[in-house]
């Protein structure tokens, strides 16, 4: 620890690392709970054995449970920033590891290289700023634990590996790459000691047979002899990808979208270079070889897995890639020191791949900022509605603008509310929330309460200004604000009346009706519910219509 405490790149890192959290912390606070998160808010508050073992997709995500549980019951619902705070920790505790791993190969320059690198990744937005990622992250983090644990040769650093093992297999299927590389590990070892030290990777193995075969099995699978024969394919483009993004080349931060292009360019580069460096000193370092395994293993397992939202260009895969990526080429340059030029040149270059990588960052933020409007929009027709919504009523993409809330029904999301409170907006947050957000709200309400139309044909009546009506000229659209109970439309004989509605939405009228004809009357219901603010009814006619409650 000494040693370490020496060197000018440790207080260099931790400043890195305060940065990278102070960054994530500050993009978190107009976020909310995102997509899959609602899973296991809502779904997984019981904690049955079956609740904390059904896979989520394909993945066991015990620990993921259990850290939302803890965080509900401590901190509620009503903010995701405990969320963050995790996350962040996680995150800079890979750093650190990583950090440590490639010292020990290549020194301490590039190893703080390398650091600074995977905290600032902006085409992995989805795993730095995405608390649900955690299922990513946890495998990755302690496999890189276990890695280390073993390179300590000694009985305890072989029980801490085994631990480590475990541990990561409960945070998602990524940790089953790091078995693989846990037998590979044990393999280069002395054939003697090889059962002695099965253990290692036997325990976390039979755990997870164990849970696949009472509940993984249960689980959606992807794998196909196409996805197989093409995974050649994927996983040259994955790694190509993860290259480019190291490099800040992986994303055009004007347009968006990965793109292996360049990622390719510099593997292509790379290998030259490490192979005139085989040339000049043949051999490779024991240690690249559970890493090659663990890389290997996690790339093609992706690529049996493969569909739509999961090819190699998806943002969760980034962080994985990038991690394998600087591991391998920390074993490849094992025992390469840094002249002071090239450390120069290395700050340079890692400065030019950050830059273009923040933006890239900053443009992910917003993303889950826009849904978090979403959310809490949404959430709060939800919260406005609660007298008379269906309790299978659900936010599907169709109603919610956006899919991230699909894991949200009516009835169970009440049951959490009424325990652990919301990240809704209050009725006058909704108020002043951003457009998108309170048209959404508009539509999500009238589906919710549910508002009605009853049309009647040959109904209109004659005569004018009768008592509690609204006149509306024939020609010239009006705007009348009306209140819970029925409200009457009447229209002259003519041709058909158009009909929309708008709440908390400013400038126009997203919940549409079917309208009417001429010569009829159509009832409007409102049921009453948790506000106070009326509906704004839109009428548009080339005759004389009324409006009547």
């Amino acid at each position: 620890m000494e040693r370490l405490t020496r060197k000018p790149q440790v207080p260099l890192l931790a400043a890195a690392l305060a940065v990278a959290a102070a960054v994530i912390l500050v993009l978190a606070t107009k976020m909310s709970f995102y997509a899959d998160t609602w899973e296991l808010l809502i779904d997984r508050r019981d904690p049955s054995v079956d609740s904390l073992l059904q896979p989520h997709n394909e993945h066991l995500v015990l620990i993921p449970v259990l850290f939302e549980q803890l965080i509900l019951r401590v901190f509620g619902m009503t903010s995701a920033m405990p969320e963050y705070v995790l996350l962040v920790g996680f995150l800079l505790a890979t750093a650190t590891l990583l950090y440590i791993y490639v010292e020990r190969r290549v020194g301490a320059w590039p190893a703080l290289f390398a650091a600074v690198l995977l905290l600032f990744l902006g085409p992995a937005w989805e795993v730095l700023i995405w608390p649900f990622e955690i299922t990513f992250v946890g495998p990755i983090l302690f496999g890189l634990a276990m890695l280390l644990a073993l390179e300590r040769e000694d009985r305890r650093g072989d029980i801490a590996a085994c631990a480590f093992l475990t541990i990561g297999l409960g945070f998602s299927s990524l940790g089953v790459p790091f078995i693989v590389a846990a037998v590979v590990a044990v393999a280069q070892g002395p054939r003697e000691s090889w059962l002695r030290r099965a253990y290692i990777f036997v325990i976390p193995a039979v755990l997870f047979v164990v849970w696949y075969l009472g509940w993984g099995h249960t689980a959606e699978s992807h794998m196909s002899l196409h996805n197989i024969l093409a995974s050649p394919r994927f996983v040259a483009d994955a790694i190509a990808v993860a290259v480019g993004a190291l490099f800040g080349l992986g994303t055009n931060p004007a347009e968006g979208g990965l793109d292996p292009v360049w990622g390719r360019a510099i593997l292509v580069a790379l290998m030259v270079v490490l192979g005139y460096r085989q040339r000049r000193k043949p051999g490779f370092s024991p240690g690249l070889w559970p890493v090659v395994a663990v890389a290997a293993t996690n790339w093609f397992l992706t690529a049996f897995n493969a569909f739509p939202g999961r090819e190699p260009t998806a943002s969760r895969y980034q962080y994985a890639g990038a991690i394998f990526v600087l591991l391998i080429l920390a074993n490849l340059l094992k025992g390469v020191r840094l002249s002071g030029r090239a450390v120069w040149v290395g700050a340079a270059l890692t400065a030019l791949a950050v830059a273009p990588n923040l933006v890239v960052l900053e443009q992910g933020a917003n993303t889950l900022k826009a849904q978090a409007v979403f959310t809490r929009s949404d959430t709060a027709a939800l919260d406005i509605a609660r007298r008379t919504v269906d309790p299978e009523f659900q936010l599907n993409p169709e109603l919610a603008g956006t899919p991230s809330l699909v894991n949200v029904f009516a009835a169970p999301y009440f049951e959490a509310d009424e325990e652990y409170g919301t990240p809704a907006y209050s009725t006058s947050e909704l108020e002043s929330a951003p457009e998108e957000g309170r048209r959404q709200a508009d539509i999500v309400l009238s589906q919710a309460l549910p508002l009605s139309t009853v049309t009647h044909l040959d109904a209109y009546q004659a005569g004018a200004g009768l008592e509690g009506c609204v006149n509306v000229k024939g020609g010239t659209p009006i705007e009348v604000p009306v209140g819970p109970g029925l409200t009457r439309i009447e229209v002259a004989p003519g041709g058909p009346a158009a009909f929309t509605l708008r709440r908390f939405a400013l400038g126009e009228y997203p919940v549409p009706t079917e309208g009417a004809p001429g010569n009829s009357m159509t009832e409007v219901r409102i049921p009453r519910d948790g506000a106070g603010n009326p509906w704004y009814l839109h009428v548009e006619a080339r005759q004389l219509a009324r409006v009547c409650r």
